[in-house]
């Protein structure tokens, strides 16, 4: 592989701009003549994102989305590693499917793919699935999840968390009380009862967390919490790790910035599981963020088909679409209220779900001898979403025409370039 250089280009939006070389796939010293250039122009350098929480929906629903081109959406959002999440069908419950799911990540070769596997059999929330053979086969699964739908069953959970335990892997958690949210449709409140929909109360997500908090500190495990949401789940979080339980947090980019006023005109690209909250949750998200009790962002990319979306709001699908715009979001809540500056960026968006997921080689220094994940961020563009321009087969984003801030100019996997400019590379 050739050699790399970024010119011009500021680690961490810090100091004055700078030539980083990068040969065989990690960041050297020195200078190459011989090397390909990427004009940094004083691009900010940052460690590849990595996203805790994407839906590729391969296998099963490929007419909403692929390995293929989730791994597109990822790399030019800045990505350089994702963790697929098993609400796949066939479900990601056994080796055959989380191996599939890794091998046509590598096969694409974008992004790091890592398959998320289920913590039930076919998420039923009733037996649990082959955690030790998913862990042991080629995949080497160590995130488990039943994502869209909660391990409701506290047996069933402390026993997953028990499992997870000796496999070193952690339970991430889809908290939703179910007996809560029986026909609920949007965040229990004023602007559900004037709309006529069912409330879903934050004690369904709270109760959940406060529960498994507790079986984890007992347990002794670490568990992860799933697009948190509330204002109260943020105080379970900063009780529990202030006891010392291993517990890990992400929020959504769209937790951080919408609420449940979009909810006036009934389009159902704004519902999402989770429920958009309240503008007071919103600020108690972001702060939560910013002192790391919640620590990281992950995106919860749910592309769907146009039918699961343009149709009544009880009959839509929930989900959004959120690795294209996901930066751009933290930028605009984090970086411009001053609550994240650009090291804070790294760290909620590369080096802590790198540091939750295990991952040795992704979220690193940019320092010599690290490897090559990197982005190129800049910091003064700005840029139109377009739903129908972005990579991903479904166009459902709830950001359609808004402006966001920063722009991701050059994605680098290993050493080589994997997006260029608003494009993928050749």
């Amino acid at each position: 592989m050739k050699p790399l250089l970024l010119k011009g280009v500021r680690p961490y939006g810090e100091g004055e701009p700078q030539d980083i070389l990068i040969r065989d796939g990690v960041i050297a010293e020195g200078t190459d003549e011989n090397a390909e250039v990427v004009e940094g122009n004083g691009a900010v350098l940052l460690p590849g994102f990595v996203d805790l929480h994407t839906h590729l929906r391969e296998p099963g629903r490929e007419d909403t989305e692929t390995i293929e081109t989730g791994s597109k959406a990822a790399a030019l959002g800045g990505y350089t590693a994702v963790f697929a999440m098993a609400n796949t069908d066939p479900v990601a419950d056994n080796a055959v499917i989380v191996e599939h799911v890794a091998r046509r990540g590598q096969e694409v070769g974008l992004v790091d793919v890592h398959p998320v596997g289920a913590v039930t059999v076919g998420l039923k929330g009733e037996k649990l699935a082959e955690l030790g053979t998913m862990a042991n086969s080629k995949a080497r699964v160590r995130v488990f999840s039943d994502d869209g739908h909660c391990v409701h069953d506290p047996l069933i959970m402390r026993r997953a968390l028990e499992y997870s335990k000796s496999l070193n892997a952690v339970i991430a958690q889809h908290a939703e009380e179910p007996r809560l949210t029986v026909g609920a449709q949007a965040h229990e409140g004023e602007n559900a009862s004037r709309l006529g929909l069912q409330g879903w109360p934050a004690a369904a997500e709270e109760s959940i967390v406060a529960r498994d908090c507790i079986l984890a500190k007992q347990v002794g495990a670490r568990l992860h919490v799933c697009h948190v949401s509330t204002t109260g789940t943020a105080d379970v979080l900063k009780w529990a790790k202030a006891r010392g339980t291993e517990v890990s947090a992400e929020v959504t980019p769209h937790h951080l910035v919408l609420t449940d006023d979009r909810l006036a005109t009934y389009d159902p690209v704004n519902k999402v599981n989770p429920p958009l909250r309240t503008q007071a949750d919103v600020d108690a998200l972001r702060q939560a963020l910013a002192d790391g009790t919640i620590d990281c962002v992950a995106t919860d990319h749910a592309p769907h088909a146009v039918q699961d979306k343009d149709c009544e709001w009880s009959a839509a699908r929930p989900g959004m679409l959120g690795l294209q715009t996901a930066l751009g979001i933290v930028v605009e809540t984090m970086v411009k209220t001053g609550l994240l500056d650009w090291r804070g960026v790294a760290r909620v968006m590369s080096e802590k779900p790198a540091e939750i997921a295990g991952l040795t080689d992704q979220g690193r220094p940019i320092a010599v001898g690290e490897p090559a994940n990197l982005v190129l961020v800049d910091p003064d563009a700005s840029w139109t979403v377009n739903g129908a321009q972005l990579a991903s087969i479904a166009g459902n984003t709830p950001f359609e025409g808004m402006e966001l801030p920063a722009a991701v100019t050059a994605t680098i996997l290993r050493g080589r370039v994997t997006a260029v400019a608003g494009r993928i590379a050749e």
